[in-house]
């Protein structure tokens, strides 16, 4: 009997521990700030604009007024195409019309 009860511990360990090995480490939201004008269009997070309502809603890439969550202290420092910045306010670039 004692056994059996070892068994399915040990059993019950192992599925524990295969079904979060390959579990990666997630970023507090505490740690997530809005960062505007990153988003490739239709992949913001939310805020695009007038016109828009929510969530993947932006229409152009790198549309100004829309935000996307990212890890704090990364906004500013993107490396995006034709010397675009991200901000931690909303922008008046790539507006659609």
């Amino acid at each position: 009997m004692n056994r059996n009860i070892a068994s399915v511990a040990l059993a019950a360990s192992l599925a524990t521990a295969l079904g979060t090995a390959g579990a990666a480490p997630a970023i507090a939201q505490d740690d997530m700030v809005k960062c505007y004008g990153v988003s490739l269009a239709g992949q913001n997070d939310c805020a695009a604009g007038p016109g828009t309502t929510c969530a993947g809603t932006s229409t152009v890439d790198y549309q100004g007024n829309a935000w996307t969550l990212v890890p704090s202290g990364t906004c500013e420092n993107m490396e995006l195409p034709g010397d675009r910045m991200g901000s931690l306010e909303a922008l008046e670039r790539d507006i659609p019309a």
